[in-house]
């Protein structure tokens, strides 16, 4: 690190469980975050504040003026721009030594193959179940980290998917792909606008611990949130040996 970044990350470096060490595998790593809406926007300011070295951000839609309630990372005059492209401005201007690449399309299985090999943790801040079950197959295929976080109404929920563990489940172990809710969006039951930032929070802290091997992650832990009583309450998680994902086996490094 030079001198400008001991000054800028100094609040970090004094945390003695992060220290110099810790930040400097920060500045090492590689952020994919997939989705640049209301999670997407403090994961990826958080991320980028804090110092991660490269970020990927995916995204295929606009910003609209009913983003704005909640969407923290967006302005007015961005009303129309991608999403993506919008979330990496917001993050450059906070800290321009973060190397952001943007992909403005849909995160696909071919994209997915591509991008999670070369992530140190990915973040999902997607509101399609679909995507959801994509990104976790990719992140089980390749054994990269996942930080998943919901949020909708007034209802949160965040945990860490992290095959690399013995005994940890998938995504797919909790929410079956062979049995697909009914898809409720913001537009239809609304949402809260802080919640998306507590959310999101959590799920950037998350990710900076993986990355720095602080503390102990949520990995087997799913947090819910009910924010008309602010609220959080813990459910254990277990690998499903039917899973058709990950089988609830643990394959090794």
């Amino acid at each position: 690190m030079n001198d400008d970044q001991l000054l800028r990350y100094s609040r970090h470096i004094l945390l003695d469980e992060l220290g110099v060490e810790g930040q400097q595998r920060l500045l090492d790593a590689h952020a994919l975050i997939i989705g640049a809406g209301g999670l997407g926007s403090p994961v990826g300011l958080y991320l980028g504040s804090a110092g991660i070295g490269r970020i990927t951000l995916v995204d295929h839609d606009e910003v609209d003026a009913t983003n704005l309630q909640r969407q923290i990372a967006h302005r007015l005059d961005r009303l129309g721009h991608n999403k993506a492209q919008s979330l990496a401005q917001s993050i450059i201007a906070i800290n321009p030594d973060v190397q952001v690449r943007v992909v403005t399309g849909r995160a696909d299985a071919p994209g997915l193959a591509h991008w999670v090999p070369q992530a140190s943790v990915v973040i999902d801040c997607t509101d399609n179940f679909a995507t959801r079950q994509a990104i976790n197959q990719a992140c089980v295929q390749h054994r990269v980290p996942l930080v998943s976080g919901a949020a909708l109404a007034f209802d949160g929920q965040v945990s860490v998917y992290d095959r690399r563990g013995a005994g940890q489940p998938c995504y797919a172990c909790l929410f079956s792909p062979l049995t697909p809710p009914e898809e409720v969006r913001c537009a239809t039951l609304g949402v809260f606008a802080p919640l998306v930032g507590i959310i999101g929070s959590v799920q950037a802290a998350e990710a900076i611990k993986l990355v720095t091997g602080v503390g102990t992650s949520l990995a087997g832990r799913l947090l819910m949130l009910d924010a008309r009583r602010m609220s959080w309450s813990e459910i254990q998680l277990q690998p499903d040996p039917a899973c058709s994902v990950c089988g609830g086996t643990h394959h090794g490094p």
